[in-house]
């Protein structure tokens, strides 16, 4: 029988470096979790755990509300 490697489990960054609040004026941090397309990237790609990638959603939010992300990339406009 063929073994099959399982992928090793991402460790959620924030809480690697103890991070409770995700700061929305960050653009450099939050495009990290933003796709091509301007979706939120999901939590089994990103590796956050459940609390810290709710923290993220919010903080995405507000930056969109703020213009200081797209809320969709350039190609559709």
């Amino acid at each position: 029988m063929a073994e099959f490697d399982r992928k090793r489990r991402r460790i959620c960054r924030f809480c690697e470096d103890s991070i409770n609040y995700i700061p929305y004026h960050d653009d450099r941090l939050l495009k990290r979790f933003i796709n091509e397309r301007g979706k939120i990237v999901p939590r089994r790609i990103s590796g956050n755990c459940a609390f810290h990638q709710r923290r993220l959603t919010t903080a995405v939010k507000r930056a969109r509300h703020l213009a200081i992300l797209p809320y969709t990339s350039e190609i559709y406009r």
